[in-house]
């Protein structure tokens, strides 16, 4: 079977083409051209056929959610019931992480449990599976690992971590930098460079590029060059070490496509906002365009229990810069595993930040729905103003939990409502035909 990208340069419009269209109000022809350019990924598995999503130039920002067993707690209902909140809170893409329990069935149980694009990192369980195996996940056997990769392809993932731009050059500029004040916080990263210095060896990640690609080109899965060196800390942001993997990234970006395969590039981390329009920038014009996954990123390091925020406040940024998909962020990051209820929380704060960068990124199109709540709330129209509220129940809840005597204001300004008073000095007839 031809992938998406094989597709739109021999001029086919797959149905999932269209669908992105007709979701995005773009036409399909727009993207047919961005697709064979790389510039646009639709997350897909021919085995499994999940719900098209469109991410890179021209679409709204979409956003990423990832769930996953850890060694201390492993729960699969609750993993399932995970990636179903984070599916109903308005996630566009799902990452299963497990590193604890049956890695197989949490896999398949989450898949079967949404109808979301599914992603994972393969390194997670080919460690996992070699230290169980050999007592020491460095002893890991490459054939393991791609027999892997091909196994969770089989499964099912409509795009895929794989962290093939860390080489042994990588690693000598992280050694040449005098390492970081924030370390390596990449699981799948830190285990690839242990493996690579207790063995002495390449990545067979990077030097047998040809292989991962032929794999997930077998089944449309689009490839996410993965971030293993990503910046952990405000510190190491845009450090040698991180941006040479970048580059390489973007070379593989580049390759991965001429061979047939949709390609992601993945980015920082911990990003201050200075320096988040640059990286973008460097990404976009390095990779020929490839769409740019962001994991969140968090803009300052000392708010733990609030990174939901923090990595708001730089997805909005990312998104008004450039970025194609941002992984959200929970309140439990560096803390714990998190919640239903976390990754609801994530969700919606990332899903709103990706708003705010689009009402930038797309200023035309972007605002109106803003203007139209202006008029909602101006003219008291509650069911207008919950019409077009991003999450019109939560809204609901917060307004009916503090009932106001008069229900045309809220108990915020209760008698002294603005905009009631407002309304008596402007009627309507002065207003105008623009309001």
């Amino acid at each position: 079977m031809l992938t998406q990208i094989e597709s739109a340069r021999q001029g086919i419009i797959t149905p999932q083409m269209t669908a992105v269209a007709r979701t995005e109000d773009v036409s399909p022809d727009y993207i047919l051209r961005m697709v064979a350019e790389g510039k646009i990924v639709i997350p897909w598995n021919h085995g499994r056929k999940p719900k098209a999503v469109g991410i890179g130039k021209g679409l709204a920002t979409k956003v990423n959610a990832s769930i996953g067993t850890s060694s201390d707690i492993i729960d699969y209902g609750a993993e399932v019931a995970k990636a179903r909140a984070a599916q109903e809170s308005g996630a566009d893409t799902l990452m299963e992480l497990s590193v604890g329990g049956d890695l197989d069935r949490v896999r398949r149980e989450v898949i079967a449990s949404v109808d979301l694009p599914v992603g994972n990192v393969p390194l997670y369980q080919a460690f996992c599976e070699a230290a169980r195996k050999y007592g020491d996940p460095n002893k890991l056997d490459e054939e393991l690992l791609f027999d892997l990769i091909e196994r969770q392809c089989s499964d099912g993932m409509a795009f895929m971590a794989v962290h093939c731009g860390i080489n042994l050059y990588t690693i000598e500029r992280l050694r040449k930098q005098g390492y970081r004040y924030g370390g390596l916080v990449s699981k799948g990263g830190v285990s690839m460079v242990a493996w690579m210095l207790a063995n002495n060896r390449e990545n067979p990640l990077y030097e047998k590029f040809d292989r991962v690609v032929s794999i997930l080109k077998k089944y449309d899965t689009v490839l996410s060059l993965g971030n293993g060196l990503r910046a952990g800390a405000i510190h190491d942001s845009s450090d040698r070490a991180q941006i040479q993997e970048l580059l390489i990234n973007c070379e593989l970006a580049e390759l991965g496509r001429d061979m047939g395969c949709q390609m992601l590039v993945e980015g920082p981390g911990h990003v201050p906002l200075d320096e988040i329009e640059g990286n973008i920038q460097l990404q976009k014009r390095m990779s020929g365009g490839a769409p740019y996954y962001m994991l969140g990123p968090i803009a300052t390091d000392v708010a733990p229990g609030f990174d939901h925020i923090t990595a708001a406040i730089g997805a909005a940024q990312s998104s008004r810069y450039g970025a194609d998909l941002i992984c959200y962020i929970t309140p439990a990051e560096h803390l714990a595993l998190p919640t239903e209820e976390d990754v609801r929380q994530g969700v919606k704060a990332a899903k709103i930040a990706a708003y705010i960068g689009d009402m930038n990124k797309y200023p035309e199109k972007g605002r109106q729905r803003d203007k139209e709540m202006s008029k909602a709330r101006r003219d008291l129209d509650w069911d207008r103003q919950f019409q077009l509220a991003l999450y019109p129940e939560d809204a609901r809840a917060i307004r009916a939990s503090r009932t106001p005597e008069d229900e045309a204001t809220c108990t915020m300004c209760g008698d002294f409502c603005a905009s009631r008073g407002a309304g008596k000095l402007f009627s309507a007839d002065l207003r105008g035909d623009k309001v």
